[in-house]
C-alpha cells in the first residue's frame, strides 16, 4: 500500500519502479502523489492484508460460478473427481471423498461449508473469514504472527520477537491494534469535523456564486432597462426633430407657393394688358384708340407700378439646416454606466433592537448588511442567524427565524423564554456583525394575579420606604433613622446615616429613590430632601419647614424621571413640588381646595410609562394622576390609607395599603385586579428593574418583603 492509501500487487509496483527509474519514489498511477521508497525497495512497504483477502475471495467466487469441474485442493493426484463444495475454514475447494472426511472428523465437522453454485458464491463473501498469518522464516512456520514490531513496522512471532526483534518495541498484535483503531478513530471524527467546515464553506460558496448570478442577472436587467430608455428617448428625440423638420418644410412651401402664385397673377394681368395693348395698335382706328381715352396705357402702369412695389426677392429661406452635436454625445453615451463591486462585510453590518426583552413575547432585530467601507450592501442571499443566550439559567438557548428581504436588510424574529440577563448574538456568513454579542435584559412576563407566595423576607425595624438599585441592592428606610442597604440574599451591607440633622443625617427617611448610583431621600422631619451617594456620601440638600417654594411639611414620597426632574410629596402642605435635580424649584401641584384635582395628605409617588405622576393620596383613600405638567387627568381606586406605589412599564399600579393591610394591585386602566393580604400596616412598595420582583416595606412587622411573580 502507498502513502496514498491506494493499493497494488508487488509485480505492477515494480513496473512502476522500473518505469521511473528511480528508486528513491513512486508515482501512484491513480493520484499522481509520490510515495517514498524505503531501503527494502517495495517489498517493505506496508500490505493491504484486507485487500489480499478480498482479492482471494474474489478469486474462489470466479472458479466457483464459471469453471464447471475445479480440482480439489486436498487429493493429491485429483483420483475422486472435481470438487463439489467449498471450505470457508480451511478456504479449500473439496470433492465427493474429501467432503466427507471433513463431515465426519471431529477436528473439521464445525468448518462452513458452501455448494459450487451462484448462491454458494453468494454465501462466500459473508461466511468465509480472513485466514491466519503465519510466519515465513525457517523453523517459525507453525508460529502466527501474533506481535507487531514498531522499529521494524513488520508483523512478527512469538520467536522472531525474541530473537531477530529482540532489542526492539515489540507488542502484541491486539494491543497495536487496538492503538490504531482509536487513532483511526480520533482521526475520523477531525476529519468529520473538517469535512463538515468544507463542507460549509462549499455551501456558502455555492450560495455567492448563486448571489453571483442573481446580482448579474439583475445588473443585466437594469443595464438593457437603461439603455432601452435611451434608446426610447433617442427615438422620440428623432420623432420630435422630424416632426419640426416636416412643420418648416410645410411653411416654407406653403409662403413660396403664395409667393409664386401671386407672381403667376401678376404676370397673367401683365400679358392681359400687353396683349390688348398690340391688339389695338394692330387693329384699331385713329378713332377707335382716341375714344379708348388712355385706358390700357393707365391700367397697364398701374400693374407695372404694384409689381415694383411686391419684393421678388422670396420671403423665406429655402435651405433647412439642422445641428445634431453628436460628437459629445457619443463620448457621454461610450461612458454611460458603470459597475460596481460589493463586498459584504460581517463586522461592518449592524442591527438596531430595544435592550430589553419580554419572556414570551416576540422580540424583533433588523439587520442592515454592509460593505467593508460601510456602504449598505444592496443584495439578499446571506448566511443570517440570531440567538438568544441565557446567562444563566444553564445557558439556554432560543433561535430566532430569519426573514431575508433581499435588499441586503434582515429581520430576526425571537420570543424569550426565561428571564433575567442573556446575550444576543447575530451573525452574517458564521462572523459577527458589528456590536455582537450584546447584553440583553429579558423580563418576565407578569401575571399579578399568581402574586402570592413570598419568597424572601428581610428582618429590619419599622421599615418605612423601599427602593431596589440596579445591582440588586436593597435600600430600606428606616424610623432607626437610618437606610439600610441589604445584598440580595437579605444580608445586611450597608447602613447609611444617623439621627440627627447634619448633612447626611436623617430624622424619619420616608422616601428613598436611586437613579445609577445617586440616592435621593425624604428626609421627613428635617423637612429636606437629602442627595448623597448609593454608598451613602453626601452630595447636596434642599429645603426647610415652611410653605413656600423649596419648603416642606413632612416631605413623605420622592422620585426623579427621565430627565432628572425631581418630584416630591409634600404631606403636610398636601401638594406636590417638582424641582431640577439640584434643587431648583420648577413647579407645584396645589392639592388643597375642592374638586377632582384636590388630595389631602400626599405619600407615594410613582411615574406610569407615558410619563403621567401617580399621587397616593393618604388622606383621600384614592390614586391621583396628573401630567408631568400638573395638569389632573383622572383618579382611580379606593386604598384604605394607600401609601406606597409602584407602577410596572406596563402601567399596572401596585399600591400598599396602610390600614388595609394589604396591596392592591390595578390595570392601566384603573381596574383592581388582585390583592395581596396578610400585611401589616404596609408603607413603601418598590419594584426591582431587573425581573419585576416586588418588595413591600411591611411596617407593623418589622420586616421586608420579597414576591415574585
Amino acid at each position: 500500500m502507498l502513502s496514498c492509501l491506494h493499493s497494488f500487487c508487488l509485480q505492477c509496483l515494480h513496473h512502476e519502479i522500473q518505469k521511473s527509474g528511480s528508486q528513491q519514489k513512486l508515482h501512484c498511477p491513480i493520484c499522481e502523489r509520490n510515495t517514498s521508497i524505503p531501503e527494502g525497495g517495495a517489498n517493505v512497504l506496508p500490505q493491504n492484508l484486507h485487500l489480499g483477502f478480498e482479492v482471494e475471495v474474489a478469486g474462489y467466487m470466479s472458479k466457483m460460478v464459471n469453471n464447471s469441474d475445479v480440482a480439489c485442493d486436498h487429493c493429491i493426484d485429483g483420483d475422486n473427481g472435481p470438487a463439489v463444495v467449498f471450505c470457508c475454514t480451511c478456504h479449500q475447494f473439496l470433492c465427493k471423498v474429501a467432503y466427507e472426511y471433513h463431515r465426519t472428523d471431529r477436528h473439521y465437522s464445525k468448518h462452513n461449508m458452501v455448494g459450487l453454485d451462484q448462491e454458494g458464491a453468494r454465501q462466500l463473501h459473508t461466511t468465509m473469514k480472513p485466514r491466519e498469518h503465519y510466519c515465513s522464516q525457517l523453523n517459525h512456520e507453525d508460529n502466527k504472527l501474533n506481535f507487531y514490531c514498531e522499529t521494524c513496522s513488520l508483523l512478527v512471532c512469538l520467536h522472531c520477537s525474541t530473537i531477530a526483534h529482540k532489542s526492539h518495541t515489540v507488542k502484541e498484535l491486539s494491543t497495536v491494534a487496538k492503538t490504531h483503531q482509536m487513532e483511526i478513530t480520533g482521526a475520523l471524527e477531525i476529519a468529520k469535523v473538517v469535512v463538515a467546515k468544507l463542507t460549509k464553506a462549499m455551501d456558502e460558496k455555492n450560495k455567492m456564486i448563486e448571489q453571483v448570478e442573481i446580482s448579474k442577472q439583475t445588473a443585466f436587467l437594469a443595464i438593457n432597462r437603461a439603455f432601452e430608455i435611451l434608446q426610447q428617448t433617442l427615438e422620440e428625440r428623432k420623432k420630435t426633430l422630424l416632426s419640426e423638420l416636416e412643420a418648416i418644410s410645410l411653411s416654407k412651401t406653403t409662403a413660396l407657393t403664395l409667393q409664386k402664385e401671386q407672381f403667376e397673377k401678376m404676370v397673367g394681368d401683365i400679358g392681359h394688358y400687353t396683349d390688348m395693348a398690340s391688339q389695338i395698335l394692330q387693329t384699331h382706328t385713329d378713332h377707335e384708340i382716341a375714344a379708348l381715352g388712355g385706358l390700357i396705357p393707365t391700367e397697364l402702369q398701374a400693374t407695372l407700378k404694384r409689381v415694383q412695389t411686391i419684393s421678388l426677392t422670396p420671403n423665406q429661406h429655402i435651405i433647412t439646416t439642422v445641428s445634431v452635436q453628436t460628437d459629445d454625445l457619443t463620448r457621454q453615451l461610450l461612458t454611460v454606466g458603470n459597475l460596481f463591486e460589493f463586498y459584504l462585510s460581517p463586522s461592518s453590518s449592524t442591527y438596531t433592537s430595544t435592550s430589553v426583552a419580554k419572556v414570551g413575547t416576540r422580540y424583533d432585530v433588523k439587520i442592515q448588511s454592509k460593505t467593508s467601507e460601510g456602504a449598505e450592501y444592496p443584495h439578499g442571499g446571506v448566511e443570517v442567524k440570531g440567538e438568544m443566550r441565557s446567562k444563566t439559567h444553564n445557558g439556554a438557548v432560543v433561535y430566532g427565524e430569519v426573514e431575508d428581504h433581499r435588499d441586503g436588510t434582515y429581520t430576526i424574529t425571537l420570543t424569550p423564554q426565561t428571564a433575567g440577563p442573556h446575550q444576543l448574538l447575530i451573525t452574517m456568513d458564521g462572523q459577527h456583525v458589528q456590536n455582537s454579542p450584546n447584553d440583553l435584559d429579558v423580563r418576565p412576563k407578569r401575571d399579578y394575579r399568581t402574586l402570592c407566595n413570598v419568597q424572601q423576607v428581610i428582618q429590619c425595624n419599622k421599615p418605612r420606604c423601599v427602593a431596589i438599585h440596579d445591582n440588586g441592592d436593597i435600600y430600606v428606610g428606616s424610623e432607626d433613622h437610618c437606610i439600610y442597604v441589604f445584598d440580595q440574599t437579605g444580608q445586611l451591607k450597608n447602613t447609611i446615616g444617623s439621627f440627627g440633622s447634619d448633612d447626611g443625617q436623617f430624622s424619619y427617611p420616608s422616601g428613598i429613590s436611586i437613579k445609577g448610583d445617586v440616592l435621593y431621600v425624604a428626609d421627613s422631619f428635617n423637612h429636606r430632601v437629602q442627595k448623597l451617594t448609593s454608598s451613602g456620601n453626601f452630595l447636596h440638600k434642599f429645603g426647610q419647614w415652611g410653605s413656600g417654594q423649596r419648603e416642606f411639611h413632612w416631605p413623605v414620597g420622592v422620585i426623579i424621571d427621565s430627565n432628572n426632574k425631581l418630584i416630591v410629596s409634600d404631606e403636610g402642605n398636601h401638594r406636590i413640588q417638582i424641582f431640577n435635580e439640584n434643587g431648583g424649584w420648577l413647579l407645584t401641584i396645589d392639592g388643597k381646595g375642592s374638586g377632582n384635582h384636590s388630595f389631602q395628605s400626599p405619600c407615594g409617588l410613582a411615574l406610569d410609562p407615558q410619563g403621567n405622576i401617580h399621587v397616593a393620596a393618604q388622606g383621600s383613600n384614592t390614586i391621583k394622576v396628573f401630567t408631568k405638567e400638573g395638569v389632573y387627568v383622572r383618579m382611580y381606586g379606593d386604598p384604605n390609607s394607600p401609601i406606597g406605589i409602584a407602577i410596572d412599564d406596563k402601567g399596572y399600579s401596585l399600591v400598599s395599603e396602610y390600614i388595609g393591610n394589604c396591596l392592591s394591585i390595578y390595570d392601566p386602566e384603573g381596574n383592581k385586579i388582585h390583592t395581596v393580604g396578610n400585611l401589616k400596616n404596609p408603607c413603601g412598595t418598590a419594584l426591582d428593574p431587573r425581573d419585576g420582583s416586588v418588595f413591600i416595606a411591611n411596617y407593623g412587622a418589622y420586616t421586608v418583603l420579597k414576591y415574585c411573580i
